[in-house]
C-alpha cells in the first residue's frame, strides 16, 4: 500500500476528527459525527498497522483516537446518547418492523385462550380431573386473589419481573428452534384458560378479569412480542430471502437482542402495576384503566416513534456503518 497516498486520501477526515475533539461543546449532530469518525479513523489505524506500518503516523492516530474516545465519553454523544438512541429509535424501530410477527402471535394466543376457556366451561368433568373440590374452593375463594397480596409489594414486583423476563428470554433464546416457543406460549395460555374457566364457572369471572387485566394487558403483550420475535428468528434461516442464511440469522439475532433488552423495561412496568395497582383498593374500573393506559402508551410508542424511526432507516439492528467498520477492522 502507498502510505503517502493513503494519508493524503484520509487526512481531511483526521483533521475533522481533531477539530471535533478540540471543540468545547458539541451538539447532537456533532456528537454523532464524532463517534462515526472515531470508528472510521480506528479502521484507518488498523489498516496502516497491517499494510504499511509507520511509527509517526501510528503514534499520531493513536493519540488522536485516545483524545476522541475521552471526548466522546464526556459529551452527549457518549453513553447517554447511546441510551437515547436505543430508547427513541432502535428499540421502537425493531418492534415496528416485526409488528406483524408479534401481532399475529398475540392474535393466535388470544383466540386459543378463548377457545380453550369456552371448551372447558362446557366440560366440567375436566375440572374435576385437574383439581379436587377442596383445591377448587381454595383457588376460587383464597389463592387467586391472595396471590397478589401475599408478599410486600416491592418484593412481589421484583419476583414478577424476574419470572416474566425469564419467560420472554426463553422465547427469544429458543426462537431459532421454533417448536419450544410454541410450547412456552401454550403453557402460558393453558394456565390462563384453566384458571379463568374455573373462576367463571364458580361465579368469580368479574374478580378474575379485574385482577388479570390491569397488569396482564402489557405483560402478555411483552410475552407475545418475545414469542413473535422468536418465530421471526426461526424463519430467518428457514427463508432467508435475498440474504444468505448466516446473514439473515445474524441480523435477526442482533435485532432479537435489541428486543430482549427493551422488554426488560416493559416488563418492569407491568411488574410494578401487578404489585402496586392490581391488589390496591382502587375500583376495578380504575385498575383496568391503569392497565389500558399502559397498553395504549406502549402501542403509541411502537406505532408513533417506531414508525418514524423505521422511515428514517432504523431496523432494530446495530448501525450498518458500525458493522462495516468492524468488518474492516477485523480484515
Amino acid at each position: 500500500m502507498d502510505l503517502d497516498a493513503y494519508v493524503l486520501a484520509h487526512h481531511a477526515e483526521w483533521t475533522r476528527l481533531e477539530t471535533l475533539t478540540g471543540q468545547r461543546r458539541l451538539d447532537g449532530a456533532e456528537s454523532d459525527e464524532l463517534v462515526e469518525r472515531y470508528q472510521r479513523v480506528a479502521t484507518h489505524l488498523s489498516v496502516i498497522r497491517t499494510s504499511a506500518p509507520d511509527a509517526s503516523v501510528i503514534t499520531y492516530l493513536s493519540l488522536l483516537l485516545s483524545r476522541a474516545r475521552n471526548r466522546a465519553g464526556a459529551s452527549s454523544g457518549g453513553t447517554w446518547h447511546g441510551v437515547r438512541t436505543f430508547v427513541l429509535e432502535r428499540f421502537p424501530a425493531a418492534l415496528y418492523r416485526l409488528r406483524w410477527w408479534w401481532i399475529g402471535t398475540a392474535a393466535g394466543n388470544v383466540v386459543a385462550t378463548g377457545v380453550m376457556m369456552w371448551w372447558l366451561l362446557g366440560h366440567s368433568d375436566v375440572e374435576q380431573r385437574l383439581l379436587s373440590p377442596r383445591d377448587v374452593d381454595q383457588l376460587v375463594n383464597h389463592r387467586f386473589s391472595g396471590y397478589y397480596s401475599q408478599y410486600a409489594a416491592s418484593h412481589f414486583a421484583a419476583e414478577v419481573w424476574t419470572n416474566n423476563v425469564w419467560v420472554a428470554a426463553l422465547c427469544l433464546a429458543f426462537g431459532a428452534l421454533g417448536v419450544p416457543v410454541v410450547y412456552l406460549l401454550f403453557q402460558n395460555v393453558a394456565n390462563l384458560a384453566v384458571i379463568g374457566s374455573i373462576m367463571t364457572r364458580h361465579g368469580h369471572a368479574a374478580e378474575f378479569w379485574g385482577l388479570i387485566l390491569p397488569h396482564g394487558m402489557l405483560e402478555l403483550t411483552a410475552v407475545f412480542v418475545a414469542g413473535g420475535v422468536g418465530f421471526r428468528l426461526f424463519w430467518s434461516w428457514v427463508e432467508p430471502g435475498d440474504l444468505t442464511r448466516a446473514q439473515s440469522f445474524a441480523r435477526e439475532g442482533r435485532t432479537a437482542g435489541t428486543v430482549a433488552l427493551g422488554l426488560v423495561g416493559v416488563l418492569a412496568v407491568s411488574g410494578v402495576i401487578e404489585a402496586f395497582v392490581t391488589p390496591s383498593g382502587l375500583p376495578t374500573w380504575a385498575r383496568i384503566g391503569v392497565g389500558a393506559l399502559a397498553e395504549a402508551t406502549f402501542l403509541a410508542y411502537v406505532f408513533g416513534l417506531g414508525r418514524r424511526a423505521a422511515r428514517r432507516g432504523h431496523t432494530g439492528d446495530i448501525d450498518a456503518r458500525l458493522l462495516e467498520d468492524r468488518v474492516a477492522a477485523q480484515a
